[in-house]
């Protein structure tokens, strides 16, 4: 249980505060154990204190009885009997009132010594790590003959706290190792494993393969970098994902533009060899000219449309908006449409009625104009009405379909509405319809005069790098509105 829970301790915190307190841990085991020697030698030693010192009186008394006869403070005195009393627990010093040493049981220890340090602690029974120290004058008829010095060695004592010394060492190294092996075992669980399997997961993704972890619901640091890592995944794999939708759009768009751009060539090549018979009438040569210009009108219509979609892929690139009088621009963008309208076989309703100023980019928008208008006539019934208004929030055409006024819900700004009459386009489509190549029916016109797809999603772009909205309307059998919102001009462009 206890393990258990060592292991869920060192889960559920973080592995920076678990380090720390790993590392305070075996710092704090030296002190721990020279604490714990400290306290069990300071019980010993009070467990033993009172008896040994009663027993070392004993024993001092006996000897003092000896050692107290003033015969022996004499040069050349017979000590054969303090001789019999010394032994490896015992040790005598007999010093002369000089401070001349005349007998010492330990042979280092002779010559002279100084009358402070052969007076110092008289008559006190010195307790010492290793022995019991004990020094008395000796008298005779009130003359100072010498000191003896008697010291009793605490054999016992010494082994006891040797033995407990070793016992504390034995029970520290064990600690340090019981908690290096814990340490150990909780470092290979929470960090070289879960690494190793987060470095097994990155060289997996590094070959391409999709990398499932679980380390993510861990609440330390390794969770936090599996998160990142298994975001980091999602955004690649979403980036590896765009990209290849690109690199097949852009495949698709290059085929079906060659496919599409080698029919008018292909026409044109084949009027130009007929101008060069002289058997041609005049009016037929007319008639070639004005299908080559046609033509090559339709070729320059393509290829400008792809120079466009291609430069607003770029990230760089950035509209220059300029300030205008919303009533005055959309007065001259609206115009000059009536004429086309008629020649494709089409009514021109056109609405303006507009206030306030507006950034916009004059060019751009009006190529958005035109785009529209060209799907109108493309997808729309001949014979039908297309209608063409610029408004402010808040007011609608007489004419807009009744399915299309709920979705003119902005608080503010302007819309650019064109609708055309006919088939309309299903729910399915009317997304798509923005993508680029995408054509909702490639069966109604002839090849060659379809465009190149890119028209909708040229125009939607850029409305919204005018800040504004594209939305598409659609009902099967009555027709399409497409709905451009641009906001109102907030003082900064």
């Amino acid at each position: 249980m206890g393990q258990g829970l060592l292991l869920y301790w060192g889960t559920a915190i973080k592995i920076k505060t678990w380090l720390l307190i790993t590392f305070f841990i075996v710092m704090i085991l030296p002190i721990a154990g020279a604490y714990g020697l400290y306290v069990w030698i300071n019980a010993y030693y009070q467990d033993k204190n009172f008896s040994e010192y009663i027993e070392k009186w004993t024993e001092l008394n006996q000897v003092k009885s000896v050692l107290n006869n003033p015969v022996y403070y004499k040069k050349n005195a017979d000590i054969k009997d303090i001789e019999v009393l010394t032994n490896d627990q015992l040790a005598i010093t007999l010093y002369l009132n000089s401070g001349y040493v005349l007998y010492s049981s330990n042979p280092l220890n002779s010559g002279f010594v100084s009358k402070d340090r052969m007076f110092k602690d008289l008559y006190d029974l010195k307790q010492r790590y290793n022995a019991f120290t004990y020094k008395e004058p000796v008298y005779q008829d009130g003359k100072f003959l010498g000191v003896y010095e008697i010291q009793l060695v605490r054999t016992d004592w010494v082994k006891g706290v040797e033995s407990r010394s070793w016992l504390v060492i034995a029970g520290s190294i064990l600690l340090f190792l019981l908690i290096y092996f814990a340490v150990m075992m909780l470092l290979n669980r929470k960090l070289n494993r879960p690494l190793h399997e987060l470095m097994r997961q990155m060289r997996a993704f590094a070959k391409g393969e999709h990398a499932e972890s679980n380390l993510g619901v861990r609440k330390d640091e390794i969770g936090e970098l599996a998160q990142t890592f298994l975001a980091m995944q999602d955004e690649i794999e979403t980036a590896r994902g765009h990209l290849k939708a690109e690199q097949q759009q852009k495949e698709l768009m290059i085929a079906s533009i060659s496919h599409d751009l080698k029919t008018p060539l292909t026409a044109i090549q084949a009027y130009a060899e007929s101008l060069q018979s002289e058997a041609l009438l005049e009016e037929q040569q007319v008639e070639y000219r004005q299908i080559i210009l046609t033509k090559a009108d339709i070729m320059k219509q393509m290829l400008e449309d792809l120079l466009m979609y291609t430069l607003f892929q770029s990230t760089s690139y950035h509209l220059e908006l300029v300030e205008v009088d919303g009533e005055e621009f959309f007065e001259m963008a609206l115009s000059d449409y009536e004429h086309l309208c008629e020649n494709e076989g089409f009514t021109l309703s056109v609405t303006c009625d507009i206030e306030g100023i507006y950034a916009v980019h004059p060019k751009q928008l009006q190529r958005v104009i035109d785009n529209l208008i060209s799907n109108a006539w493309r997808y729309g019934e001949i014979g039908t009405t297309i209608g063409l208004a610029a408004v402010n929030v808040g007011k609608c055409p007489i004419w807009c379909f009744d399915f299309v006024v709920p979705a003119l819900a902005k608080q503010d700004g302007m819309y650019i509405i064109v609708q055309n009459s006919g088939q309309g386009v299903n729910k399915e489509n009317i997304e798509k319809l923005f993508e680029p190549m995408y054509q909702a029916d490639t069966a109604r016109t002839k090849a060659g005069e379809r465009g190149t797809g890119l028209g909708l999603n040229i125009a939607k772009q850029i409305i919204e790098k005018h800040g504004g909205t594209v939305e598409l309307i659609s009902k099967e059998g009555y027709g399409t509105a497409v709905l451009c919102w641009l906001p109102p001009f907030k003082g900064e462009i």
